[in-house]
């Protein structure tokens, strides 16, 4: 049976640790992110290929493989149909023009969905053996199409000084936070993900340590709820200050048999899922085999508090 912390505000050891860093995954030091193209590659112009060798190839390989080359570019390669059209479909909901894409890659043959209404001059038809080696994977008959995907502008990367301003600036007043605290699992990372979305949780906070959430296998899991969600990575220092400036209470879940004497704690229940329902609240959730994690399912009990903990009006 999972539990939960009651204090609103550090309660466990864990959740300060001097010489964190401020950036999850393998973030680099800026706040704004570059959407230039990496030094020496040129735009392609050509509509199809057929050269795993072709620069271009090349390109998109380490797009999947390399964190701080994503970072580089502001962008990230999304392998398969359905996560592409989840995030367009999103996109074109929240009335988000232009779309994300900056090319759309499919096999010779294969026509794009004329509900992604993409100018032909962004798609590029490619080989099979070009496709698998862009897309990592050899069974490439359900995978559909490839694309290139600007970083959202719902992805922040918080550095410097802990200032409570920042975040009005970043996304309206957040009622449910979810934050994760060394998260190094992408399946997992992409899960939480999907669940959060999926119970209308407002904002994600990945704490140091974390994975990169724009990893091929989380985005996988996700199935593009990294374009989705307004998503934050910070310190301890910086969630601290978004839970001051938002009067958030926060909560950590761990296995109850794991919580200490000293510290107050209440199984996860409908009755205290009643009491903060009008709370504004932050869930901590972390670190696979060790502190606040439960180390084999944090996916798996993720999905149950934020299912028991979502926003009322969607009870």
């Amino acid at each position: 049976m999972a539990s939960f912390l009651k204090d609103p505000l550090f309660c466990v050891a864990v959740q300060v640790e001097a010489g964190r860093g401020s950036n999850c995954g393998d973030s680099g030091d800026s706040k704004k992110l570059s959407t230039k193209s990496p030094p020496g590659w040129k735009k392609l112009t050509a509509t199809r290929l057929s050269s795993p060798s072709n620069p271009f190839v090349k390109h998109c390989v380490k797009l999947r493989l390399s964190s701080s080359y994503r970072r580089s570019c502001g962008a990230a390669l999304v392998v398969g149909l359905t996560p592409i059209m989840e995030v367009c479909r999103f996109q074109v909901m929240n009335n988000e023009e232009p779309l994300n894409i900056d090319c759309l890659l499919l096999i010779d043959g294969v026509e794009s969905p004329v509900t992604l209404n993409i100018p032909s001059t962004s798609i590029i038809h490619v080989s099979s053996h070009v496709f698998k080696k862009i897309s990592g994977v050899q069974s490439i008959e359900s995978i559909g199409a490839i694309a290139i995907m600007k970083f959202p502008s719902s992805f922040y990367n918080v550095v410097g000084e802990c200032e409570d301003a920042m975040y009005p600036s970043c996304f309206p007043l957040p009622k449910r936070v979810l934050a994760l605290d060394g998260i190094q699992d992408p399946g997992n990372l992409g899960t939480l993900l999907r669940s959060a979305m999926a119970f209308k949780w407002d904002v994600v906070f990945l704490l140091p340590n974390c994975c990169d959430l724009f990893n091929e296998k989380a985005l996988r899991a996700g199935r593009g709820a990294s374009f989705q969600l307004p998503i934050v990575c910070g310190s301890w220092l910086h969630l601290e200050a978004l839970c001051r400036r938002f009067r958030l209470k926060m909560l950590a879940g761990h296995p109850e048999n794991h919580a200490e004497p000293s510290i107050r704690a209440s199984s996860l229940s409908k009755e205290l899922a009643d009491l903060l329902a009008g709370r504004a609240i932050c869930l901590v959730l972390g670190s696979e085999g060790r502190d606040m994690a439960d180390s084999l399912n944090v996916s798996v009990a993720g999905g149950i508090f934020l299912y028991m903990l979502q926003p009322e009006k969607y009870r």
